[in-house]
């Protein structure tokens, strides 16, 4: 069986940020959140769903929102100790928790460590306050800085997100945001370009984004920077410095297994003979009373056969290490004869590598990744 992880969802943020399509949701009713009854719906929705997962250790969990950090480290501390006791972890389980600046006081990322959050993934997105307002950002530059600084103390490994290509933004402002991030050593840091995704307020009212060649010039520098600053890109989005990979994502690029919990989260399940797809209730009040009933789950479904290569390279080629072709077998239950007419077609146009093990992704597969990806849609 695959790897299996568990992901969490709080699904609460202070602003929805008009680039943002996750499940996430301004808290709008006053007073405190309902982190009791949610905590207890988390409960019922992972022992509703234990017997699927029977007897498999977890090797990651990962706490995404929304704004985690919204809520409390005593909160965290019983979600945790909820999940020890209905499932095994493995004795190095990595436990991320993702933590907005603008949720930040002294001592809260201090909590959250001594809760048992491993690894914290801030969301700065800029250092530059006129970039965070045009995001419509909660935090400024300063909070910013305040919140990483009390990461770079309290944990061994963290991750900053930040993005790229932001409106009205130049090379040089770019550079600007680079340089305050690196300035911090980060273990891991992941580089987004801001993307106008359906369903958005940014894709009703676009803002005046750098152009392609533009865009193309800032990622090219963030690769430049970071190689020297010796942070290995190991995926499209991600730069780590040696042993602080992060584990979690590492396993869905790898075609592993997550049990989602939480208002709207996704899980994949590997069977002997199928891979199962789950998504959970996504409107949070919603979800809190399915859950409470035992019934969290709104769709389940088996991935037809002939989407699994598709599904597998969506994730795996945005490896840098590409992936081994037993794995492909493993993780699909597919013979690699399936993909061999891709493989070519994609060796021809220079966007693989491959040798007898392993096939892995060109600097041009990098650059034109959906054009790779595509070449394994099902006929």
């Amino acid at each position: 069986m695959p790897p299996l992880a568990l992901y969490v969802h709080l699904p609460w943020c202070l602003r929805k940020c008009p680039y943002c399509d996750f499940n996430s949701h301004e808290w709008r009713e006053g007073g405190s959140l309902p982190q009791a009854q949610y905590l207890s719906a988390l409960r019922a929705d992972l022992e509703a769903v234990l017997p699927l997962v029977w007897g498999r250790k977890i090797h990651s969990i990962f706490i995404g929102g929304g704004t985690p950090s919204l809520f409390s480290p005593d909160a965290i501390d019983r979600l945790l100790a909820d999940v020890r006791a209905l499932l095994p972890l493995e004795p190095a389980c990595e436990i991320t928790l993702e933590a907005n600046p603008g949720t930040f006081e002294r001592d809260r990322f201090r909590g959250f460590r001594e809760a048992g959050v491993t690894r914290l993934s801030i969301g700065v997105q800029s250092f530059d306050d006129a970039k965070l307002r045009a995001l419509g950002r909660v935090h400024d530059r300063a909070q910013a800085i305040a919140a990483v600084e009390e990461a770079c103390e309290c944990f061994e490994t963290f991750n900053l997100d930040l993005m790229y290509a932001l409106p009205g933004q130049t090379l040089a402002e770019c550079e600007v945001d680079l340089r305050q991030a690196l300035a911090f050593r980060p273990p891991h840091l992941s580089v987004y370009h801001l993307t106008l995704e359906p369903n958005t307020y940014f894709a009703k009212f676009p803002p005046a984004v750098p152009d392609e060649d533009l865009a193309s010039e800032m990622l090219d520098r963030i690769v430049e920077r970071t190689g020297e600053a010796g942070l290995a890109r190991y995926e499209v989005s991600a730069y780590a410095r040696p042993g602080h990979a992060c584990a979690h994502n590492l396993n869905y690029w790898r075609f592993g297994d997550y049990l989602g919990i939480g208002a709207g989260a996704h899980s994949k399940l590997s069977f002997p003979h199928r891979v199962v797809r789950q998504v959970r209730f996504r409107e949070p009040a919603r979800y809190m009373q399915a859950a409470l009933a035992g019934q969290a789950v709104a769709q389940d479904e088996e991935v037809r056969r002939e989407d699994l290569p598709f599904e597998f390279m969506l994730n795996a080629l945005r490896l840098r290490e590409g992936f081994e072709l037993v794995r492909f077998t493993e993780r699909t239950g597919l013979p690699v004869t399936v993909i061999a007419q891709a493989l070519e077609e994609a060796e021809r146009r220079g966007l693989i590598e491959r040798d007898l093990q392993r096939v892995w992704p060109t600097d041009r597969g990098f650059d034109f990744l959906s054009d790779l990806q595509a070449l394994f849609l099902p006929g």
